[in-house]
């Protein structure tokens, strides 16, 4: 039995991410103040994983204009990164930091890692500005995640996280109706 990570803080962690040509240095500290998303996947030169990267990758510029940060990361080392990233035309898109975690620590504090594998499930992880994680998605290994999907998501966290009272229902699109639970709606949806 697992016990959930919603609501619960960011961990501590400094890792060497491949971001725009560059190895930059990143801890928790640079995640604080905005809204995050760090994405899981199992392993860089694979067969899904370019797919839901290149995906992220083309909805980045709307998840910016969110307020979002996005990081990739794998237990592959930032220079792996770098390599997949010369040499893949779907990963050479990707201007979002990729985190190499090879010591799996960053992996294991969202608890996802394969211990026997030394991957990373599919985990996606949205976080508020004061680090504090609203979303989790976790998936096995062969079942892509949808980035569109991942920004409505966020659009709804972000909703309500600045609407006190209200709820996003089921598919709900920024404009939609929302809810404000109360005991008149009991029964009644």
């Amino acid at each position: 039995m697992s016990t959930s990570l919603i609501n619960t803080k960011l961990q501590p962690f400094n890792a060497t991410a491949y971001h725009n040509g560059d190895f930059v240095e990143l801890s928790e500290k640079d995640v604080l103040g905005k809204w995050s998303i760090f994405f899981f996947y199992p392993a860089d030169f694979t067969f899904v994983c370019p797919t839901e990267l290149g995906d992220v990758a083309d909805h980045y510029a709307q998840l910016q204009e969110m307020g979002v940060e996005v990081y990739s990361v794998s237990t592959d080392t930032h220079f792996t990164h770098k390599a997949w990233h010369d040499t893949s035309d779907t990963i050479g898109k990707i201007t979002y930091p990729m985190i190499g975690d090879p010591t799996g620590r960053i992996t294991r504090s969202f608890g996802v890692m394969i211990e026997e594998e030394g991957l990373a499930l599919r985990g996606t992880f949205v976080m508020n500005q004061e680090g504090e994680i609203k979303i989790i998605e976790t998936h096995d290994l062969g079942i892509g995640r949808s980035a569109k999907e991942l920004v409505r998501k966020v659009q709804a966290a972000q909703y309500i996280a600045t609407h006190d009272g209200e709820v996003c229902p089921a598919s709900w699109q920024p404009g939609e109706d929302t809810l404000a639970p109360s005991l008149d709606l009991v029964g009644k949806i």
